[in-house]
């Protein structure tokens, strides 16, 4: 059989979230035979069937022999080439799918490097990135040494949750030691204090910078700012915000220049990243927060495409499967966008009184409500954000608690 002759790469995509739309599209314009996997919550959402070959909905509270059991199954008629896990839970899972298949890609220990925030925060540490000071929550001569030379509010979190969910604020010993017992006392073992850790809280803006990388090297990265920080947003309501960041500007440069070393030091050879930074308001540096081997959420891919040109979901599926790159060969278009975000009282939520010419795309998912707006001045991407922001509080915004654990997002 001739090269153009060969069969067709079969992509295993792990989504036990919604998400990943154009990334399967793209694999099947290139020929692949795509196989989905996700959760039996999401197995009616918009998936493009058109461009997937199999459809499997496992059980929201399937277990790892359970994929397994399912890759025995798959490839029994189809050889699996390539593992690929498009939401975060799955990143460790799709590492040990690919090492005990002999799938090319990333090992389950390195993908472990950017689930765990205490790995992620060592390995940047170890590479000279500035961090905040962190420790496990195990031994309690250390936790109390931490306290002793560490000012409060101090922040525990979970080490593999993702976004804010499972983070608290605190302020005393006291209230460090009675939220450990209150971890401890869980009946979940996983979900115990041995799975969290404590990091210095730096008060400042946050930043995230997203990536596409080829063979250790970043190819594409943007850099951008929330409007607030994701952890108000989501423990006090209210709309989020991103924007682009001055292109040129002392903190882009800055923050692309931390984010290559930041790859470097977590050895990602291949794929897309989501980094985030917090400059602190207090000695104006730049501290890494943590980093996903994913596509960013919160439409944030929409956004850069608008400024960029550049489809996140697209260059991560073609550097996947090994085909051309597109930001290889052409230059990004340096226009600024930004997105404002919310939960919303109403099911569908009408934006039509949004009428600026500068929105170039209008979220439609239940429940929420969103703008993403893209000019070539980064002043009236900001003016347009904060008018919205400060409109959708009186016509849409809704608030819920924070999520506690991830799990909560499948009942």
């Amino acid at each position: 059989m001739t090269k153009s002759e060969s069969p067709p790469l079969n992509v295993v995509v792990l989504a036990t979230f919604f998400k990943g739309v154009d990334f399967i599209r793209e694999l099947k314009s290139h020929g692949c035979r795509v196989v989905v996997v996700t959760k039996e919550k999401f197995l009616e959402e918009a998936w493009p069937r058109e461009s997937i070959d199999e459809l499997f909905a496992l059980p929201n509270d399937a277990a790892q022999e359970i994929f397994f059991d399912l890759m025995r199954h798959i490839s029994q008629t189809h050889r699996i080439d390539r593992v690929v896990a498009v939401e975060e839970f799955d990143v460790v899972l799709a590492g040990l799918i690919r090492e005990h298949l002999g799938v090319p890609g990333m090992s389950s220990s390195n993908a472990n490097a950017f689930r765990d925030k205490f790995q992620m925060g060592a390995k940047a540490k170890a590479a000279g990135i500035t961090v905040p000071d962190f420790v496990p929550l195990l031994n309690h001569s250390e936790i109390a040494a931490f306290m002793d030379r560490v000012p409060p509010p101090w922040i525990v979190k979970p080490r593999s949750d993702a976004s804010a969910i499972g983070v608290r604020k605190l302020e005393t010993p006291e209230e460090v030691w009675r939220t450990i017992e209150e971890l401890d006392a869980r009946e979940r073992l996983n979900e115990r204090s041995l799975y969290y850790l404590m990091a210095e809280f730096i008060p400042g803006e946050v930043f995230h910078v997203d990536s596409t990388v080829q063979n250790g090297r970043v190819l594409f990265a943007a850099a951008n700012r929330y409007g607030r920080p994701p952890m108000l947003v989501a423990h006090g309501g209210g709309a989020y915000v991103s924007h682009t960041v001055a292109h040129g500007s002392a903190d882009q440069k800055r923050l692309l220049e931390i984010n290559r070393r930041l790859i470097k030091a977590l050895g990602l050879e291949r794929g897309v990243a989501h980094a985030e930074f917090i400059k602190s308001a207090t000695d104006g540096k730049f501290y890494f927060l943590e980093i996903a081997k994913r596509v960013g959420g919160a439409y944030i891919a929409e956004a850069l495409e608008a400024a960029a040109g550049v489809n996140l979901w697209r260059e991560w599926a073609r550097l996947e499967i090994g085909a051309e790159v597109g930001t290889k060969t052409s230059k990004p278009r340096k226009d600024y966008s930004g997105i404002v975000l919310s939960l919303a009282r109403q099911e569908n939520p009408d934006t039509s009184a949004y009428d600026d010419p500068e929105i170039v795309y209008r979220v439609k998912k239940k429940h929420h409500v969103g703008l993403i707006v893209c000019s070539p001045k980064l002043e009236r991407v900001t003016e347009l954000l904060n008018r919205y922001a400060e409109r959708f509080a009186d016509d849409f915004i809704a608030i819920v608690p924070p999520l506690q654990r991830a799990e909560e997002a499948l009942t």
